[in-house]
């Protein structure tokens, strides 16, 4: 019921509309409110849509005598943009908390709209984030833009467990701590017992589309909330669970157009290619004859891509740019960075190394190119990014490539109408990769961008470029082979795999539930499986009339008494 009894004012209305369906007086309507049972409101949601009659979950948060206040308002230097205000004009518009998801581009500011809205409700805010730099991320933006005590914000992550303010606190944590099954240590079940036994006046989920996954489910169960507010830049998923945001959560209160506020100057003005990168004959002829998943890391290596990302790297270096380089291949991520000389993140990197190594590309110039992982996709707050080079991909995850382009949407200096970020694809062409890239771009095309295709980018005489050589390129190739099936490259997989799953909570980050993959033959595929084809000559072996159609053996009866009757 959202603390304000909106769920007894919608059933009130369904009950008194039943009474006289023709009667189109609301007069007689009578507001009628219940309490249901914490464990069953799930269900009750589910249902309600079912019908067509959707709760409406709001918190009438001004009349709550009984949750403490939060002593915390925004800082007088604090600017809230148009759309942010639309966006937040859309939540509070009835003088209540509306519960739903507001939809902003990546680097528009969608942390702001979250802290206002907390400072706006000015009770208990407990935030969720997809990983520990997530959280101190929220923690600081939470200290830098409001006035609220720093001994009423806390942290609550597999490092840093603080206990809660005994009165109207804010709590920073990840999903994956508050739904987290297993055994915990004294210090969180004493923390996990404060999360669960309060009252929440708003319960605020950075990057939601995650939520519908089970693991994080279990997060809006475990917590009393009296209002919701997701966040996110990408409301799709590659499953059929997007819809479940409707009931869990609320439904979608706002979403900016992305190619509107970039001709404001709010986001960046990104250009976008996909650079086709031919195969050499050796690393193709492997790519044909060799399993599904080594041909992965083969386009993933393919000298040619190797070499363009190089190039960009040395040319938007020279520029003064800050680049990114993502790929979900960890033995590609490894290579390039050793290579190249650059510093590389994953899976298994600790913490404060990852922290230190992004604070480094931040402030300084020692490194102005850095490597990233899946682990990077999302919540990594990097503005001083402006190009983005990816060299693997998680197949065709349209989420991907718009959180990726959302690294370097912050807004940046611009001379006219040229463009100041740069995203691009790097793609081995005639393979798997091609068809994967035009639907992972889906997305962005919907939000009106445009790709353009680059075939040609490294000009001729560059042979100081690394795999210049056929001999070089047949070496690389040789490693490459031999990674792909070594037990040691699959428990780097397993460990950088296990890392994402950790940061995500325990869900599969792009594909919502386990995607099950077996190897098979076309045949197989196709339905033939057992089947034998072989060609015959239609001379040595004619069909005779008993195989024929009885169509065609009326065509012929019908030429043959032509025949006759001339």
């Amino acid at each position: 019921g959202g603390g304000g009894g909106g769920a007894g004012s919608i059933v009130g209305l369904m009950g008194a509309a039943a009474f006289d369906e023709d009667e189109p007086s609301f007069s007689r309507l009578e507001h009628r409110s219940f309490e249901v049972d914490a464990s069953k409101i799930k269900q009750v949601k589910e249902r309600c849509n079912e019908i067509d009659w959707p709760l409406l979950e709001e918190y009438d948060f001004r009349n709550d005598a009984d949750a403490s206040a939060l002593p915390v308002e925004l800082r007088p230097e604090t600017r809230v943009r148009d759309y942010q205000q639309a966006a937040l004009g859309r939540m509070f518009g009835s003088h209540r908390a509306r519960s739903g998801i507001i939809v902003l581009p990546c680097g528009a500011g969608k942390t702001l709209v979250g802290i206002t809205a907390a400072a706006t409700i000015g009770r208990s805010c407990l935030v969720l984030c997809n990983s520990a730099v997530s959280v101190e991320q929220w923690y600081q933006q939470f200290l830098m833009w409001t006035t609220v005590p720093k001994e009423r914000v806390t942290k609550f992550t597999a490092g840093t467990k603080e206990r809660l303010h005994p009165e109207a606190c804010v709590l920073v944590s990840t999903y994956n701590m508050i739904s987290f099954p297993g055994r915990r240590s004294k210090e969180a079940l004493e923390v996990m017992a404060d999360v669960e036994a309060r009252e929440w006046g708003l319960l605020l989920m950075d990057e939601v589309h995650v939520v519908p996954a089970n693991t994080f489910l279990t997060c809006t169960i475990k917590t009393k909330s009296r209002c919701k507010l997701g966040l996110t830049a990408t409301l799709v998923r590659e499953d059929d669970k997007i819809g479940d945001l409707n009931f869990l959560i609320g439904p979608k209160l706002y979403e900016a157009n992305w190619l509107d506020l970039q001709a404001k100057g709010f986001i960046a003005t990104v250009s976008c290619a996909e650079v086709w990168c031919p195969m050499t004959a050796e690393f193709f002829a492997e790519y044909l004859r060799q399993p599904v998943a080594v041909g992965r890391q083969l386009y993933a290596m393919n000298p040619s891509k190797f070499r363009a990302c190089e190039y960009l790297v040395r040319f938007h270096e020279a520029r003064g740019d800050k680049v990114i380089v993502f790929s979900d291949n960890v033995f590609a991520l490894k290579k390039y960075a050793i290579k190249l000389k650059r510093p590389y993140i994953y899976g298994p990197t600790p913490q404060h190394e990852r922290m230190m190594l992004l604070e480094k590309f931040k402030s300084t110039s020692e490194w102005n190119t850095l490597f990233i992982s899946k682990v990077g996709d999302t919540s990594i707050d990097l503005p001083e990014a402006n190009v983005i080079i990816q060299v693997a991909s998680h197949f065709g995850a349209r989420r991907q490539e718009a959180q990726r382009l959302g690294r370097i949407l912050r807004p940046k200096a611009r001379v006219g109408d040229s463009f100041n970020a740069f995203f691009y694809t790097l793609i081995s062409r005639d393979t798997q990769e091609m068809f994967y890239s035009t639907k992972r771009q889906q997305f962005l095309v919907d939000q009106g961008y445009a790709f353009k295709v680059i075939t040609n980018l490294v000009p001729d005489g560059q042979d100081e470029l690394l795999y210049s050589t056929q001999r070089d390129q047949l070496d690389l190739l040789r490693e490459v082979l031999t990674d792909a099936t070594s037990a040691e490259a699959q428990a780097e997989d397993a460990r950088e795999a296990a890392e994402v799953e950790k940061d995500s909570g325990g869900a599969a980050v792009y594909g919502g539930g386990g995607v099950s993959r077996k190897r098979a033959s076309m045949s197989e595929l196709s339905g033939g499986d057992g089947l034998t084809y072989a060609e015959t000559s239609r001379r040595s072996a004619p069909a005779g009339p008993s195989q024929r159609h009885g169509v065609f053996k009326q065509i012929d009866k019908a030429r043959q008494q032509q025949r006759g009757g001339r």
